[in-house]
């Protein structure tokens, strides 16, 4: 029976961050809204209590009955969690005097608590809360405090529950790595068995078992996701899995052909639409952002069903879909905060069974999976691109001639990012999550080139790094590579002459402009 932890999701930004964490130490996790609690479930070792962006006393607070798993099961509660834990049991939580945000210090650590063993005494602690624990509850002791809150840290004294007012699970936390660690392995008795090679083989037997000898069609967009899931299914059902890449005209440039190129090397059969046509005459004299996402999205589900009834022997659909897509499609209470092209529903008229047979991993893990696979390394370390492709890249109306802009732009950018090599020997393209050039096709510039007045568009630049695209900061590339790519651009391709970088991090701002 394959271990679990259980996170349950109080609605915190950094939920997704845990259950990453946790992967780490090759321990299964399942993130689940806070009431949803699975009681009779055996596998599960341990249970987290995340954070939340309510305070205990909030009216519409959530809630859960620790009944279910305390002195069952460890404990851990983090931020929302540990006050809940102390609200619910008769300690004390009240409003704290500033928000106590950003770095701490423990200065006082129980090191002989199995939860700080290896503990430094003193370590940086990440906080984010603005109500703070004032008294624990009986049976509870202090293991950790920070120089403002005397109960940074605490747990039972006679049951498996421990409490923390601050974030392991985020990169300011020092040894937050190490406190998981000693609470998922050795409190838990996680027996570290999640891993790419043990995904691969149980997998594959799973999907050998589940589709038997059916027919299946994959949708591939070029992407790590689409390609990992592709190689997984065509190791399990070879022949039977026929995919289906379509190109709207908007992909990077020549990316049609270097993909079509790619999946032949890995053995995959792929039928390649060309639908360029039909997507520019629908999008013809557009500019709402939205408008754009649904025309696309709906001529690319028209194009994609027209091929897939010419088998009509499918029984399945396969997709891409990974755990993040899942988890951002709904939120804890059961209503939509965004849809995902992964996420909606079948067409009735299909008539297909759906088969995800990425849907638990995170990003990180599909490129670990797509490695042990022995997929080439430009496919698995290749940068996220946006469904709607470089539409959603170009401000105003689409039309081929701004495409061809853009993409020649965007083709000296990439390269140019593969090309440089950093001080520390890694590429500029793999040190960034995500990176592009956006057409501001919408604003126009007075420049001088030769002995002549132009007037002709701006591009930005972008590049963000990344764990997750669910928080980004710009990227800050070297002065020399910028000014060697801004004059490439503005030499060789006709119909630019300014280039612009982005420095907006995520939140406030998105990583695409549209």
């Amino acid at each position: 029976m394959q271990q679990k932890i259980i996170i349950l999701d109080f609605g915190s930004q950094t939920t997704q961050l845990i259950g990453r964490r946790v992967r780490e130490l090759d321990t299964f996790c399942e993130i689940m809204p806070y009431n949803k609690f699975p009681a009779d479930d055996p596998s599960v070792i341990g249970v987290i209590l995340s954070g939340s962006p309510f305070s205990v006393h909030d009216p519409e607070a959530f809630k859960v009955d620790l009944s279910q798993f305390i002195g069952r099961i460890p404990v851990l509660g983090i931020c929302y969690g540990a006050q809940f834990i102390s609200h619910t049991l008769g300690g004390k939580v009240e409003k704290a005097d500033s928000r106590e945000y950003g770095r701490a210090n423990l200065q006082t650590v129980d090191t002989s608590n199995p939860l700080f063993k290896d503990f430094e005494q003193q370590s940086q602690v990440w906080m984010s809360h603005g109500d703070t624990i004032t008294a624990i509850p009986d049976g509870f002791k202090v293991i950790g405090s920070t120089a403002d809150v005397v109960n940074a840290a605490f747990a039972s004294t006679s049951q498996p529950v421990w409490a923390v007012q601050f974030h392991p699970e985020v990169f300011h936390t020092l040894q937050g790595k190490q406190l998981l660690k000693n609470f998922v392995v050795d409190i838990c008795g996680s027996r570290q068995e999640w891993s790419a090679a043990s995904f691969v083989d149980s997998t594959v037997a799973e999907l050998k078992a589940q589709l038997g000898q059916d027919r299946v069609i994959l949708g591939l967009s070029g992407g790590v996701d689409s390609s990992v899931a592709a190689v997984l299914l065509n190791r399990a059902i070879g022949e039977n899995l026929t995919c289906i890449f379509v190109d709207h005209g908007m992909l990077r440039k020549n990316e049609f052909r270097q993909v079509m190129d790619d999946y032949k090397v890995l053995g995959l059969n792929v039928i390649g639409v060309d639908a360029s046509e039909k997507f520019f005459s629908d999008l013809a004299g557009v500019t709402d952002p939205e408008q754009k996402r649904k025309i696309i999205g709906r001529d690319f589900v028209e194009v994609f069903n027209a091929e897939a009834r010419k088998i009509t022997d499918a029984r399945w659909l396969a997709q891409g879909t990974i755990y993040p897509d899942r988890i951002e499609s709904l939120n804890i209470t059961g209503k939509v905060i965004k849809s995902h092209h992964n996420v909606g529903g079948l067409p009735k008229e299909m008539n297909l069974q759906l088969c995800e047979p990425l849907k638990w991993l995170f990003k990180d893990e599909v490129r670990r999976v797509g490695r042990q696979l022995g997929m080439p390394e430009h496919l698995i370390t290749r940068h996220p691109f946006p469904g709607p492709g470089l539409a959603v890249r170009i401000l105003g109306d689409i039309t081929p001639e701004k495409v061809r802009i853009l993409q020649d732009a965007d083709d000296i950018y990439i390269r140019g990012l593969r090309e440089y090599v950093d001080t520390d020997g890694e590429t500029l393209y793999n040190k960034v999550w995500q990176a592009g050039v956006i057409l501001l096709s919408t604003v126009r510039s007075v420049g001088v080139m030769g002995d002549e007045r132009t007037y002709e568009h701006p591009v930005a630049l972008r590049a963000v790094t990344s764990t997750d695209a669910m928080t980004a900061d710009w990227a800050h590339l070297p002065y020399d590579f910028m000014a060697k790519v801004s004059n490439e651009i503005i030499n060789k391709v006709r119909g630019v002459n300014r280039v612009c970088y982005d420095i907006s991090s995520k939140p406030p701002a998105t990583i695409e402009w549209e």
